[in-house]
């Protein structure tokens, strides 16, 4: 390029230079401006902007049981109020108005209100409401624009009734009442697997926190996506629109099944009931599957009743006591170092340990003496145990502990419910501060009876579980799949852990041991003349602050097995912790499993009505008085023919209490609230009381409690 070009090229790259730099200090001092003398005026902006948006919240997915009932579900609830200054404050001849209607309706509206709500009286109403409405003469304050009418909250189809009363069934931007909705989560079961389901705690303003259990972890699957809806000023009315449409949560269906959750229920709080223990755990677990049909928590509350309070099936801890003698010998079969046949001299009961004493249960009686392996596990001989291990391992106690890992009672379960904690083993020769750590001579036999270590109950059922599965351990599964709008979208399969945790041989001679202790050793309680039980007993000191020898012990008493023997369909634990004596695992813990055990099997049986028809008799059930069309269903479903037949409903006169001991829950409803009265329900099985005497004269707002069994 010629020097006279370059000369003329010069001052238009200077010119474009001085105006991209005039630019960028423009942009600074606009950037400036904005954030120091602007800043006020674009934070009013930002805060009308974000005013005008609001979060939809979506439907929150339901939690079901593996037959399909709801175990968790939202509902839509409301808190009511009264505006006792809607529209212009300054219009004085509109606000004398509608205090005359107001007041007009007032008595008619509080007798309205006290009979939908009959915990509070008409007078409590009206003295509430002129609460409200003298606040507003007095000082005119907000307070009175949001007045609560009454203190909790209500279900929709209350919240319906009270939209018919008078006063408040006039427009509510003129007359003052609204609702204030919220998402409320409920559990048609009550407390029934409630620690495992898991609870929602609600908040002012719609929000809510997954607490635990399945509520928490599966809860971005279960709360869904929420949506964005935002207002538009059109001819002076905000109108709301949606940016964002919200996205339902997907369902939950669990392994659990209702009948067995509340048939575990019901046979654990009796016998915690009966030996007033502080804490009882269960769980019933399917064999083939690991499918937790049933899990059980409960403590003991201040008023002596038993309540859900932990998760304790599946995080409490402790030394699980003779339980565990079955994964010691296990590890001694499976390492070929006994049998069966092998016999142990436990000799008058008492033995020395390495300057400690092992004692058996029976000592005071003279022990057990010569017995086999066999027998040592059917009377759950301390003495026999942890001679057996501490000979055959007191050399090598590293080789004992890796074979308890091996047979799975060690194992990371890697559950995916919140709280589980994984079994604690210690292992010889580590190093630790811990002085509960340190590993002595007297560590090896103890623990091989179940003491110094740290085992959940799931763990030990699992473990039992896979004994029953012929040495196939199953991960404990609680949740069978996913679902959103009827389709299944992702659905869990059953889960092998370890293929074999012993050899199949030594996995047999265990089988045929857990038999007998059933049938011929101390868990006879827990076995039925129906079919045949396998499993073992349990009773450990639990250890307090002071040690074992600090006043009144508390026991760990257990029951771990699977039923029937031959064909082992359910596998199941019991643990029971209570103070003092008399305390048995197979009396106790045993009774439990017997109970319910039975009530399965008797559940499973699929029986035909014809196999119990009589031929030379007429099979005609009994009908109560109730819905005769339900009646009429029922019974052509039964093969009975009711063309010909009569149905004449329960005589009763009007105004006058039916008699409805003996109906079902839906029958009984139906004839009491077909006298115009509301009925609540209590238990389950057929009305055994009614709070109101048959043939009592009936009055508007009465409730009528009938309790089930």
């Amino acid at each position: 390029m010629s020097r006279f070009n370059k000369e003329k090229v010069m001052p238009r790259y200077f010119a474009i230079a001085v105006v991209l730099t005039l630019i960028g200090l423009a942009v600074v001092f606009k950037a400036g401006y904005t954030m120091t003398v602007g800043r006020s005026y674009w934070e009013v902006v930002a805060d009308r902007l974000k005013s005008d948006s609001d979060s939809v919240r979506p439907d929150r997915g339901n939690i079901l049981s593996s037959d399909g009932q709801l175990l968790a579900s939202s509902i839509p609830e409301y808190m009511i109020f009264m505006d006792f200054q809607p529209g212009d404050r300054e219009d004085t001849a509109w606000t004398h108005k509608r205090d005359s209607v107001y007041y007009s309706k007032l008595d008619s509206l509080c007798n309205g209100l006290h009979d939908i709500f009959p915990d509070w009286t008409a007078e409590k109403f009206k003295e509430r409401l002129e609460e409200g409405h003298k606040k507003q003469l007095k000082d005119g304050t907000a307070g009175a624009r949001h007045w609560k009418i009454y203190p909790k909250r209500i279900s929709y189809n209350t919240y319906c009734e009270v939209l018919q009363l008078p006063y408040f069934n006039l427009p509510k931007n003129k007359y003052g009442f609204h609702a204030e909705p919220f998402v409320a989560r409920r559990r048609p079961f009550g407390s029934l697997a409630e620690r495992t389901i898991g609870d929602i705690r609600s908040f002012e303003g719609g929000k809510d926190t997954a607490r635990f259990g399945i509520e928490l972890t599966y809860d971005s699957i279960l709360r869904g996506q929420v949506g964005i809806r935002r207002k538009q000023k059109v001819l002076n009315r905000m109108v709301p629109f949606t940016v964002k449409s919200p996205v339902a949560g997907a369902d939950i269906v669990t392994t659990i099944d209702v009948g067995m959750q509340d048939l575990a229920e019901q046979a654990l709080i009796e016998e915690l009931k009966k030996w007033e223990a502080s804490m009882g755990v269960v769980i019933l677990m399917e064999v083939k599957t690991g499918n937790v049909k049933a899990i059980v928590n409960m403590r003991r509350g201040a008023d002596g009743e038993y309540y859900e309070r932990f998760n304790d099936a599946i995080s409490y801890r402790c030394e699980p006591g003779s339980v565990f003698k079955v994964a010691s010998f296990l590890v001694a079969f499976d390492d070929g170092v006994i049998d069966t046949t092998y016999t142990i001299d436990t000799g008058c009961g008492i033995m020395q340990m390495h300057g400690a004493k092992m004692k058996d249960h029976n000592w005071h009686r003279g022990g057990y003496g010569v017995i086999n392996a066999a027998r040592t596990l059917e009377v759950s001989s301390n003495i026999g145990v942890s001679y057996v291990i501490d000979k055959f391992y007191g050399k090598n106690p590293t080789k004992y502990v890796e074979g308890l890992y091996r047979v799975g009672i060690g194992q990371d379960l890697k559950l995916p419910i919140v709280g589980y904690a994984p079994p604690k083993i210690r292992m010889p020769n580590t190093k630790t501060t811990k002085r509960s750590d340190y590993w002595s001579k007297t560590t090896l036999p103890w623990m091989s009876i179940g003491y110094e270590t740290q085992i959940a109950p799931i763990n030990t059922v699992t473990f039992y579980n896979a004994i029953a599965n012929n040495g196939k351990m199953m991960r404990p599964r609680f949740v069978e799949k996913i679902v959103k709008d009827g389709q299944v979208i992702y659905e869990t399969k059953p889960e092998v852990i370890k293929e074999r945790i012993a050899k199949p041989q030594a996995v047999k001679m265990m089988q045929t041991v857990l038999r007998h202790v059933v049938s011929q050793g101390l868990g006879k309680r827990a076995g039925s003349h129906s079919f045949q039980v396998s499993g073992k007993t349990g009773t450990a000191q639990v250890a307090k602050a002071g040690g074992y020898k600090s006043g009144v012990v508390d026991y760990w008493l257990s029951f771990c097995g699977y039923f029937p023997s031959d064909n082992p369909q359910y596998s199941c634990i019991v643990c029971l912790k209570k103070s003092g004596l008399p305390a048995s695992g197979g009396a106790m813990s045993g009774a439990v499993f017997h109970n319910i055990s039975e009530g399965v099997m008797a559940k499973s049986l699929k029986l035909r009505v014809e196999d119990a028809r009589d031929s030379l008799s007429v099979f005609i059930p009994d009908v109560k008085g109730g819905n005769t069309k339900n009646a009429k269903y029922v019974l052509e479903h039964l093969g009975i023919h009711t063309g010909e037949m009569k149905f004449e409903a329960a005589k009763t006169a009007p105004h006058q209490m039916p008699n409805t001991i003996g109906m079902g829950a839906r029958d009984a409803v139906y004839a009491v609230e077909k006298q115009g009265i509301k009925a609540r329900v209590k238990g389950k099985g057929r009305v055994v009381r009614q709070s109101i005497a048959p043939g009592s004269h009936l009055k508007d707002g009465m409730i009528c409690t009938l309790e089930l069994n």
